[in-house]
């Protein structure tokens, strides 16, 4: 199903992020998903310090290093260059995995090729194409207290991301609560996507349109309002 996509008013990825990071608490230990979630780094509120955790054993990271002063013995899981933060630790990948599988982490934020109503999440593989395996996605997502994604709100062929069922291999079940996209930030609560916000030049029937599964309203809808960034 191809639609409207809208995208005239759509929010950069830069946008998205900055969204997403305004909702992580103080002090919260947090990991980010390879590629686009790791921007959400870059956003975090004044006053607000999360602490950041990579799947190869590093916590408390900082922000990318200038060119030319990368240190390679520094990588995140996406291999690309850190820095370190006062306090930061290095530990074994076994124990980097015990803590996202012993619950220690507050938040991990992903992304997505689908995300059902029921918090299904897709972000691994699609249909032939895609990595040979899932990786610690699988972890994270039954792992963390908090699993959420950030996404475009339909793929660049028009077709809808967030769906009543997946059709792309798995990585978690029933495991996203909220979905930041590019036009809206919705919450999964009990099987149905429930829109809390959306940008204010499009209606919710335009969402709707672009959206695959039905939008439920719960009250009031606010309007999505990031800074130009």
């Amino acid at each position: 199903m191809t639609i409207d996509t809208r995208e005239d008013i759509k929010l950069s990825n830069a946008q998205i992020a900055w969204r997403a990071a305004q909702d992580i608490a103080d002090g919260a230990y947090v990991n980010l998903g390879i590629g686009f979630p790791e921007m959400v780094a870059r956003y975090q509120p004044p006053g607000r310090q999360a602490i950041f955790h990579t799947e190869n054993g590093i916590l408390n990271f900082g922000e990318p290093p200038a060119a030319g002063e990368e240190d390679w013995d520094l990588i995140n899981a996406g291999k690309k260059a850190v820095t370190l933060k006062p306090g930061a630790a290095f530990f074994h990948h076994a124990d980097s995995f015990a803590m996202v599988r012993g619950g220690h982490l507050d938040v991990a934020i992903l992304g997505a090729y689908q995300v059902a109503q029921s918090g299904d999440l897709a972000n691994w593989r699609v249909g032939s194409k895609g990595v040979p395996a899932v990786g610690g996605a699988m972890d994270l997502v039954h792992g963390a207290k908090q699993v959420c994604v950030i996404t475009e709100h339909v793929t660049k062929t028009g077709e809808p991301k967030l769906v009543e069922a997946c059709t792309f291999p798995l990585t978690g079940v029933a495991c996203i609560t909220r979905v930041y996209t590019s036009h809206a930030v919705i919450d999964i609560v009990k099987g149905r996507f429930v829109l809390r916000e959306k940008l204010a030049a499009m209606s919710q029937e335009e969402l709707q349109a672009m959206t695959g599964a039905p939008l439920h309203v719960e009250g009031l809808v606010a309007d999505l309002v990031v800074p130009k960034l």
